[in-house]
């Protein structure tokens, strides 16, 4: 009887550990599934979320790079006189050679001009052969007039002795104007400094022939007042607002490396050349210890001052393709936008735009491959300033 009665209750028990394990089973294999679905979901939403790039922006900055800008210049003698004969000979002497200073109306060269000493001969014994026939035409008359009374001679004869008396005075005048202008073509056989200044070229040597004028050719001296400078540069049409009469310039040059030389805007041609997009302004430079060369180069850098501040981004920002040149944007929902821009200058790493952006737009530093208007994009912390791009954070793998 007793075996009886065990028999039952161990049927009951594995009954009920079988139902119970059977559960378990079934919990582990629902529990098993629901695990990898939420990975699998897992998987999915950062496979989504890898799709979407993360890219870094900064806002267009305002504030000004550089207020300067530098340009090549011309140095030139604020005064220069190419010195041409005035009358036809030869170069009897000289008397200064290049690097000379003379002073205004200093004589440095003389010339030999034997036909027009002759000429100024003959000019003044033509003045003395009218002057003679003037005064017996006046002699004449006198005589005649005595005579009008007696009725020995009529009144035509008087009148033409008066006209006769007339045209010899005229001629008699006309002479004399050969004459003067003749002794004053012989003064210019000296050859005088036009003012205070340097000889900076001397092309003649005595014996040479001289013609007036030139003929075309070379100056016999070239005088040049260096005690102030004028100094050329040809400024982009861009900048030519920004640089105001009486503005402030730097200026260097090859043969003082380690020093600088102020100089002042005086003037503008207030013309573009159409050739080379550029307008032609004149600074002037004091130089009265000689130190400067004029014809020598030099390198000038002139302030800029502009109304308002241009606006400064990243050169890898700028997009340059079939539609032009643009940068992409981050706009509402963040989502890419592609605006055109102008280049105003190009500082390098830095671009400073002429027109398209304001400060408020989030300018993508470095557009991906790739990337079109609308796409979905995640920033990578805040705006920036430029040159201080926020950094893109590090992805962690999620396992699956």
């Amino acid at each position: 009887m007793p075996t009886e009665q065990t028999t039952p209750v161990s049927r009951r028990k594995l009954g009920i550990f079988a139902g119970l394990a059977g559960l378990a089973a079934v919990l582990v294999v629902v529990t098993g599934i629901r695990a990898r679905e939420d990975s699998a979901a897992k998987l999915r939403e950062w496979t989504d979320d890898q799709a979407i790039p993360t890219v870094a922006v900064v806002q267009p900055n305002a504030k000004a790079l550089s207020a300067t800008i530098d340009l090549p210049g011309r140095l030139e003698a604020y005064s220069r006189a190419p010195i041409f004969a005035r009358v036809s000979g030869y170069l009897k002497s000289w008397s200064a050679d290049i690097g000379a200073k003379v002073k205004a109306g200093q004589v440095i060269a003389e010339i030999e001009a034997p036909d027009l000493d002759q000429q100024l001969l003959q000019a003044r014994a033509d003045l003395a052969s009218q002057e003679a026939s003037a005064k017996l035409s006046e002699a004449t008359l006198n005589r005649r007039k005595t005579l009008l009374a007696s009725n020995f001679v009529s009144m035509q004869e008087i009148d033409e002795r008066t006209a006769d008396l007339s045209n010899k005075i005229a001629a008699v005048k006309a002479a004399q104007a050969n004459v003067e202008r003749l002794e004053v073509l012989a003064g210019y056989k000296k050859i005088t400094a036009p003012f205070d200044g340097i000889v900076t070229a001397r092309d003649t040597d005595v014996g040479a022939l001289i013609n007036a004028g030139g003929g075309g050719g070379l100056p016999m001296f070239v005088i040049s007042d260096v005690s102030k400078l004028r100094l050329y540069v040809n400024v982009p049409q861009n900048y030519v607002p920004a640089i105001k009469i009486g503005a402030k310039a730097v200026v260097t040059v090859p043969e003082y490396p380690n020093r600088t030389f102020p100089a002042t805007v005086e003037a503008s041609a207030q013309a573009v050349d159409v050739n080379s997009g550029t307008t032609r302004m004149q600074l002037g430079i004091d130089n009265a210890n000689g130190e400067l060369m004029p014809g020598g180069y030099a390198s000038v850098r002139l302030s800029l001052q502009r109304d308002s501040m241009p606006l400064h981004i990243p050169a890898s920002a700028l997009i340059f393709d079939q539609k032009g040149l643009r940068v992409a944007t981050v706009g509402v929902g963040d989502k890419v936008r592609f605006k055109t821009v102008t280049i105003a200058r190009d500082l390098g790493r830095d671009i400073e735009i002429g027109s398209g952006l304001s400060t408020e737009d989030r300018v993508i530093v470095a557009p991906p491959d790739g990337v079109a208007e609308g796409d979905q994009v995640h920033i990578a912390g805040g705006a920036a300033p430029i040159g201080k791009p926020a950094k893109v954070s590090e992805r962690q793998d999620v396992k699956g």
